[in-house]
């Protein structure tokens, strides 16, 4: 991603990605998104870890999606296996597979977006709009809760090589030595939030009145007729969908589509 892109414009782009995926509702769409996303990763160099830690959400989410809905899905029809209770459908695969590339597209698109956005400077955009500051705090801090952990993890477990502990090669050896590390991991993460809060009150976090910033974002006129186009089309897409649900069936029908997209 480029440096001298807005980060209102990057998370105008994701957002609108996102809504106009679940309105087109269709595995090519989610197919295509995730594709773009890991392609635009590479471009930008973070297309390994883009893809470590996504395939972190996504694979396990997948596991499930295959056991719930592949095995016991109410609404199949053609039974292509069978084992007591459960059976493997090809309505169930169908709709498993669908999910699982939509998550797959939600994922991939807020990776793209939290491995290339500098949080600073999204922070000062935010503030730029006169955007309440605990949103922005809220936003910075969901970005850096993963480098966060990892880097408290790694203390511990640096801490505890040094006292002593020996962590092997095998599943069961890393699994009893990720038990020990949970507790002052845990626990350092509580203080640390602990003393971020008493930082943030003796800077005057919650005081009303202008504020100023030391960093400048950079923007033009393009990239916020770029946010505003991408806004109407996530508009024009959900109401698309909207139209489109009312015309084939009825108001009952267009619950279920809600419900089974939420």
């Amino acid at each position: 991603m480029s440096t001298r892109l807005n980060p209102l414009t990057t998370l105008t782009a994701a957002a609108a990605v996102l809504v106009i995926t679940t309105a087109a509702d269709s595995w090519a769409v989610s197919l295509t998104v995730a594709a773009g996303a890991v392609l635009l990763s590479a471009v930008a160099g973070t297309v390994r870890r883009v893809l470590l830690a996504g395939a972190a959400i996504i694979v396990p989410f997948w596991l499930s999606l295959l056991v719930i809905h592949g095995l016991f899905f109410p609404e199949g029809r053609t039974v292509l296996a069978s084992w007591g209770p459960a059976r493997v459908t090809a309505e169930g695969l169908a709709f498993a597979v669908e999910m699982g590339l939509r998550t797959a597209a939600f994922v991939l698109v807020l990776m793209v977006f939290s491995f290339s956005v500098r949080v600073p400077q999204l922070v000062a955009a935010l503030s730029a709009r006169r955007v309440p500051p605990q949103v922005g705090y809220v936003l910075a801090s969901t970005l850096l809760l993963a480098p966060l952990v990892a880097a408290r993890m790694d203390k511990v477990r640096q801490a505890q090589e040094s006292r002593g502990l020996v962590v092997g090669r095998g599943i069961g050896s890393r699994a009893a030595a990720i038990r020990l590390q949970m507790v002052p991991l845990v626990l350092g993460l509580v203080h640390d939030a602990g003393i971020r809060a008493q930082s943030l009150d003796a800077r005057g976090f919650r005081s009303p009145g202008p504020r100023t910033s030391y960093t400048e974002v950079p923007d033009s006129a393009g990239q916020a007729c770029f946010r505003v186009v991408a806004v109407l089309l996530a508009l024009a897409a959900v109401g698309w969908r909207v139209a489109e649900v009312l015309s084939s069936g009825s108001v009952s029908a267009l619950s279920q589509s809600i419900g089974g997209q939420a």
